[in-house]
């Protein structure tokens, strides 16, 4: 089991030895507590014992507040970015592996500036999400940032620059091990669902949810569980990245326990309810899950009794949602089913490669395959992607910043970002004519209706650097990223064009992807980015 026991001393307190014998005292009474084998809540005991022989508890401010001021000295570049890292005791896991290529990055970042967002961002997740950790009982809960919900599709996404560091970080690799194990309960019981509230044996009290007050959901949830059950497919996918990736990292089978194994054939279920016709043969109304919204709720009222738009088969899975939370206009959206093709195909590799369950990765790649099919048969018209489709001809050509998204094909594994099709897709995407491009002095991208159209995100430059080759491309992505923290040193959910200001202070899913990217770039463009040009993998 890992711990932490952290004390923060009176600002007057005068170092001596009488202090270091009162920290010693302290640090002893945990360790005694560790070497005992106590239970997780003895040795939270222990930590809060320990804090008060020093005669003060450890308080730390919450992070929502602490992200929306600048808080330690600013860098040394022209943009002056704060450093943004809560105080190491108020950190909520501590990786020395993560540490090292924080350091690795800073010395070798040209910019100053990209140096002290790297710092920033990279530990983001672990410095202020791990809500809750128990590597007993092989459980995790982690937030998005400011919401108090563990949501699949942000987790994975949070994680994602780590998985190079779970071979050598074995504390790391268990927290991530913790993190499935709990989703694959999650999704077990409830895999339309896409945000939860935190275990029970977590001790934390559920969030109230306003927005999934008074919504109707078939089949029915628990909303002591369930923080939110909008459905996404792109949320499982999440849930199947997560896995394959830290298999892939550690080789470790043991991750497919009864858990997981429940979750993936509720995955399946999904997918095959999902890419069923609105209407049998004889016009009887095929419906798996609704979700009305109305009803007082925050969410607007969805049509046709809580079940969207009709939809016809063409091979494609349907979702009611997408990954920015907002309702589907047509069910079949593409970048989503891009993902999970990708990922069906990585599912197979890993029971493949685990020696396991061989009849549900002969399924996965037969899903994966008519997936792929069906988006170059039926949602590409003069070489460009829709962004959703209905089966009837209808097609939406748009694209939305919330990954998954068109513009991030390549980033998903889906195709090249030579691939043609991608370059024309991504050029009308970043133009007037996707609905959600906007531009203004300062910051331009594709946004979407999550916040109003003429807020882009930050998100969507993170994409368009991971689509392309182009030194001059990537370089004018990245600054616009970098010049428009607000000052502040973090990503931010969406950016005004008209006067700047920014949603959501603290926003790890944002972060992370930054600091995926710019590790991306280290190994694909270190001379854009680095003082001496060579590339750097971590954990290498």
């Amino acid at each position: 089991m890992q711990v932490w026991t952290s004390v923060v001393l009176p600002a007057d307190t005068v170092a001596g030895p009488a202090l270091f014998d009162l920290i010693g005292k302290a640090v002893e009474f945990a360790w005694k507590a560790i070497n005992m084998k106590l239970g997780f809540a003895s040795l939270v005991t222990a930590a809060v014992s320990a804090s008060t022989i020093l005669g003060t508890a450890v308080q730390c401010p919450d992070f929502t507040t602490y992200s929306q001021s600048p808080q330690g000295n600013p860098s040394s570049g022209p943009l002056a970015l704060p450093y943004m890292r809560p105080d190491p005791a108020c950190r909520t896991f501590n990786s020395t592996a993560v540490e090292k290529v924080v350091s690795d990055m800073k010395s070798r970042l040209k910019d100053p500036d990209l140096a002290r967002l790297f710092e920033n961002t990279f530990p983001n997740t672990l410095d202020t999400t791990v809500k809750y950790f128990n590597a007993t009982e092989n459980l995790a809960f982690i937030i998005t940032g400011d919401i108090t919900a563990q949501w699949l599709r942000d987790t994975a996404n949070q994680f994602a620059h780590y998985h190079t560091l779970l071979s050598t970080d074995k504390e790391l690799a268990t927290l991530v091990k913790a993190v499935i194990n709990n989703e694959a309960r999650y999704v077990s019981q409830y895999p339309y669902c896409g945000a939860f509230q935190p275990p029970p044996e977590s001790g934390l009290a559920p969030s109230f949810n306003g927005y999934a007050q008074g919504v109707t959901v078939n089949p029915p949830v628990n909303n002591q569980t369930v923080f939110e059950c909008k459905y996404e497919i792109d949320s499982l996918c999440g849930f199947l990245k997560l896995s394959r990736s830290y298999y892939q990292a550690t080789n470790d089978a043991s991750i497919m326990n009864d858990n997981w194994f429940a979750a993936i054939d509720q995955i399946f279920r999904v997918i095959w309810e999902q890419s069923q016709s609105t209407f049998d043969e004889d016009y009887n109304l095929v419906s798996y899950y609704n979700w009305t919204g109305g009803n007082g709720a925050l969410s607007p009222a969805v049509n046709n009794a809580g079940n969207g738009e009709p939809k016809l088969y063409t091979g494609l899975v349907g979702t009611h949602h997408r990954p920015s939370d907002d309702l589907s206009t047509f069910a079949f959206l593409v970048p989503a089913n891009a993902m999970l093709s990708v990922e069906l195909t990585h599912l197979a590799d890993v029971l493949d490669a685990a020696k396991q369950a061989k009849n549900i990765s002969a399924l996965a790649r037969k899903y994966s395959s008519t997936i792929t099919n069906a988006i170059w048969d039926t949602t590409l018209v003069n070489n460009i992607f829709a962004y959703e489709t209905n089966g009837f001809g209808g097609r939406y050509v748009m694209d939305d910043a919330n990954v998954p998204s068109l513009l991030s094909l390549p980033y998903l594994g889906f195709l090249e970002k030579t691939h043609p099709a991608y370059v024309a897709t991504r050029k009308l995407l970043l133009s007037r004519k996707n609905p959600y491009f906007a531009a203004g002095k300062n910051f331009s991208g594709i946004g979407g209706p999550h916040v109003d159209a003429w807020n882009p995100w930050p998100m969507s430059q993170i994409s368009a650097i991971f689509g392309t080759d182009d030194d001059g491309e990537i370089m004018q992505s990245l600054y616009l990223i970098a010049n428009n923290t607000h000052g502040l040193g973090l990503i931010h959910e969406s950016i005004n064009i008209y006067d700047g200001t920014y949603t959501r202070p603290w926003f790890a899913w944002a972060n992370s992807y930054f600091a995926e990217m710019l590790l991306d770039l280290a190994q694909r463009k270190p001379h854009l980015i680095f003082k001496d040009g060579k590339p750097y993998t971590p954990g290498q």
